[in-house]
């Protein structure tokens, strides 16, 4: 009982953790509001202005401080592409409400091998977001805080460990859980913003750090450098595409519900980049030591007092749930890749809460590697950012041009013009991130990619393999049943064997029971005792008794049914007895026979091995103290006794 117990008890722990099984019924408890798809699908694009504004401004830097006037034009031509990217989304959700984004669009419009690359590129980018929101959130607590910068790493993977619990729990207690601090966020960030732009309060106090400006330009204001400021800045629309992806995941009216969030993404985030820009280039913030480019806007409007750390915590918190939009998208990804046969298809089965646990358990995993592999710095994945996903951007948007010529429906030729400039706009970002990011590990996108279209590849061959062998699809022969010759494997008379040839005689025409003895000293008389016993008992079943000058039994087994197939045209089971202990660690102790024929038949068409198991209960509440002879009988007795009441 103590192993019954113990199993009962990880059970539930489990179930305090991840919360009790959902039935499908209830799996609308689950479901988000638009509102909660703000902390559950869009926390990634949001927090992005705490890297994306910071990024325009150090390309620009370079060029000196007159090149800061160009953060706003820079800007205003995000926000443009961003309006463009939300329109399109907003289609990807009308045109294919079952989830997938990039990956669906491409599938049904560009054919295979452009949906393989969508989906590589999002599993990649998803991963990215991960590691990156957690990193960055734990890197402004450790810039709060110096004395647990050794913890950096330990931190990552502790706050990975929370948002997965909480997302294995369900999407929508998550989306609930992080609600408030998101709100927080939002609200708090955009007035600030307000306050800044009507009457600032601590413009002239002075700011910590000194300036990275340089005081001869490193760089000539040109094209290639607003491009590259431009491509830099695009880091502020990761995540744009998740909503889109988790289509499924929102309650009915599910497209309308999605779409909504994504029109309130794309009006609260253009608005804080706006303002962030309009700040900027009205204040001239230039990079500087110790701080980042939000957190001197931030200081300039309010000045360094209770507003100000109370966003600064919030954006910190943020960030590091911002992970969440990953597990929102992810694991729908991977379903849809599972139901096509592209990724195994237990990707594609909910758990006990209705959500997909392979798929968030694989992302937490891979996640956690990458932390582990770059020892929670986040500075050494920015390069690796934001190139998966603006290539699903560039995908899906080509996939619609093609969608929309198509289907043509009222004034198609505007939307498809509208979606190619976007296909091209983020072609072109990706390009550049891939020419000025290679060396400083964009290259390790470049090779993950492939390595994910391979796999997908790979899976879904053998599938198709698989498929073809099963005869899927087919009508097979109609089956036909055969008399059954059952084996039972013995090492002596006991209460295990008797439940094994009962088992046995329920199931074949004919049984044999085998006993294999080693050709050593005493095996003669070993087996005249057995043979004797067996008479005794007379159990109505034959008994053989095999020799082996071998160490393993299962060698004469497996000749005893070669030797059977050879002249028996029945159906050969193999029954194995085996014994249940009540507690787990003492399985090692039993089952030898069991584990070795096992190995050896594995392999065997022309057998079917099945199991006879009995439960033993020798740790049970009551039972005798060792030595205790008279115990025994008497549990032996009682058991028999239930048994028989059974």
């Amino acid at each position: 009982m103590e192993g019954v117990n113990q199993r009962g008890g990880a059970r539930r722990v489990w179930q305090v953790l991840v919360g009790r099984p959902l039935p499908f019924g209830d799996l609308s408890a689950e479901e988000i509001t638009p509102v909660e798809g703000l902390s559950a699908l869009s926390l990634d694009a949001l927090t992005s202005v705490a890297y994306g504004p910071e990024a325009i401004v150090v390309v620009l830097a370079g060029a000196g401080a007159g090149a800061l006037r160009l953060v706003l034009p820079v800007t205003v031509a995000i926000v443009v592409l961003l309006a463009i990217l939300v329109a399109s989304y907003r289609q990807v959700i009308d045109a294919y409400p079952a989830g997938g984004g990039a990956y669906a669009v491409s599938r049904a419009n560009l054919g295979a091998r452009a949906s393989l690359l969508a989906a590589a590129a999002l599993v990649v980018d998803y991963t990215l977001t991960v590691a990156v929101s957690i990193s960055a959130g734990v890197a402004a607590l450790t810039a709060a805080y110096p004395s647990v910068s050794g913890a950096t790493l330990p931190l990552c993977l502790g706050i990975l460990a929370v948002v997965t619990v909480m997302n294995l729990r369900g999407l929508g207690e998550t989306a609930r859980a992080f609600l408030l601090p998101t709100l927080l966020f939002i609200v708090g960030l955009l007035a600030i913003i307000a306050v800044g732009l009507v009457h600032p309060l601590g413009l002239h106090s002075p700011q910590p750090g000194r300036s990275l400006l340089p005081s001869r330009p490193l760089e000539t204001v040109g094209i290639l450098l607003v491009l590259k400021a431009f491509s830099s800045g695009c880091s502020a629309l990761t995540g744009v595409e998740a909503i889109a992806n988790g289509v499924p995941l929102f309650k009915p009216p599910r497209v309308v519900r999605a779409k909504r969030t994504e029109m309130l993404l794309g009006v609260i985030l253009g608005a804080m980049l706006l303002g962030l820009a309009t700040l900027d280039r009205r204040w001239h913030v230039g990079p500087r030591s110790g701080q980042t480019v939000l957190s001197e806007i931030m200081a300039d409007a309010v000045g360094r007092h209770w507003a100000f750390f109370l966003v600064s915590v919030t954006i910190t918190l943020v960030l590091a749930l911002a992970a969440n939009t990953s597990f929102g998208g992810l694991p729908v990804l991977a379903s849809l890749l599972g139901r096509d046969d592209y990724l195994p298809h237990l990707f594609s089965l909910r758990g006990d809460r209705q959500v997909f646990t392979y798929g968030i358990v694989t992302l937490a995993v891979l996640a956690g590697a990458l932390l582990v592999a770059v020892d929670g710095t986040t500075q050494a994945l920015i390069p690796m950012f934001a190139i998966g996903v603006f290539t699903g951007f560039t995908l899906a948007q080509a996939g619609l041009v093609v969608h929309w010529h198509k289907t043509r429906p009222l004034r198609w030729q505007l939307r498809a013009a509208l979606n190619g400039l976007g296909s091209l706009v983020t072609g072109v970002a990706t390009a550049i991130f891939v020419v000025t990011k290679f060396t400083s590990g964009a290259w390790v996108v470049l090779v993950a990619v492939p390595c994910f279209m391979l796999l997908f590849v790979r899976i879904n061959r053998y599938y198709r393999l698989t498929h073809e062998e099963l005869g899927v699809g087919t009508t097979p022969a109609t089956p036909h049943g055969r008399s059954t010759y059952v084996v039972v494997p013995v090492t002596g008379v006991s209460r295990l064997t008797s439940l094994a040839l009962s088992q046995a005689l329920s199931l074949g025409d004919e049984v044999l029971a085998v006993s294999v003895l080693r050709d050593e000293e005493g095996a003669d008389e070993q087996g005249e005792a057995l043979r004797a016993e067996w008479t005794r008992w007379d159990p109505g079943v034959p008994l053989r008794v095999l020799r082996t000058e071998y160490a393993s039994v299962a060698r004469p087994i497996v000749e005893l049914i070669d030797e059977l197939r050879a002249r028996v045209e029945a159906q050969i089971v193999v029954l194995l007895p085996v014994v249940r202990p009540d507690r787990r660690r003492d399985a090692f102790l039993h089952n030898h026979i069991d584990t070795v024929l096992v190995a050896a038949l594995r392999s065997r068409e022309d057998v079917v091995v099945a199991r006879a198991v009995m439960g033993l209960r020798v740790h049970e509440r009551g039972g005798p103290a060792l030595g205790d002879e008279h115990g025994s009988a008497r549990d032996e007795a009682r058991d028999e006794a239930r048994d028989e009441a059974q």
